[in-house]
């Protein structure tokens, strides 16, 4: 399972390459602007030069309405800027059918430029909340779209989590689906070190985290803390170690 952590910008960052033995991509969002908020292109660049090389640059270009060209120019702007894996949240979608038009749109955008980069379709398990697609809808969108990654987050920021909205059986259905179609699966919506053993038996590729690894929890106002970031990468590994065996893991007195 990689371990992908959301830096709000440069200083994060840092402390982000700081922990760069014990995190596995660096994703570039905006937290103010939503729970896929879409950073500024430069940003994009600042932190790509600041985090070693050998670490992909994720970069997610917004909760997006139905509206392919608009999203399509976006993702090009994330992908010329440094990012590799790129994010796209159809918040804005109400329909399967929306969400492989935008989709569609940014894959092709993005491959005609980049073609080894990765576009991830990205919903989210508290849809109910917001009026967008079916999360476990996502799967066939990013299949059908030709997207490489399906990915689950929360559009809500209120304290609930993954799980308060979809059952654990629900998203090991959304791995599942998405390992069927040949893609990446990937879960988030403040995920923390409590959820990573769930999150290792069900078979998710990459969990997504900022709260977790933030000063306080607080993917607003805390910040990223290199020591939380290995905590949190312990935990996993820890899990993964007690999953190859069989054996449950007990939960981590710091979970």
């Amino acid at each position: 399972m990689l371990l992908l952590i959301s830096p709000d910008g440069l200083d994060e960052a840092l402390d982000c390459a700081k922990a760069a033995d014990h995190l596995d991509i660096v994703d570039v969002k905006k937290p103010d602007e939503g729970s896929l908020g879409a950073n500024f292109p430069w940003v994009i660049r600042e932190i790509r030069d600041a985090v070693p090389a050998d670490k992909p640059v994720s970069a997610t270009v917004g909760d997006v309405p139905y509206k392919p060209g608009t999203v399509a120019q976006a993702a090009l702007g994330a992908v010329v800027s440094g990012a590799t894996y790129i994010k796209v949240g159809l918040y804005g979608c109400t329909t399967p059918e929306q969400g492989i038009d935008v989709m569609r749109a940014v894959v092709r955008a993005v491959k005609d430029h980049r073609p080894d980069a990765l576009v991830v379709a990205s919903g989210y398990a508290d849809a109910h909340r917001v009026g967008c697609v079916n999360p476990l809808a996502l799967p066939d969108i990013a299949a059908r779209s030709g997207a490489d990654a399906a990915m689950l987050d929360t559009a809500i920021k209120d304290g609930t989590r993954l799980f308060d909205h979809l059952s654990e059986d629900a998203c090991a259905e959304f791995v599942r689906l998405s390992h069927a179609a040949g893609l990446l699966a990937a879960l988030a919506g403040s995920v923390k070190a409590v959820d990573l053993g769930a999150l290792t038996r069900m078979g998710t590729d990459i969990v997504g985290v900022r709260g977790a690894v933030c000063e306080g929890g607080d993917r607003n106002a805390g910040r990223i803390k290199p020591e939380l970031v290995a905590a949190f990468r312990a935990e996993m590994d820890r899990q993964s170690r007690e999953a190859a065996v069989g054996v449950p893991a007990a939960s981590s007195p710091a979970a």
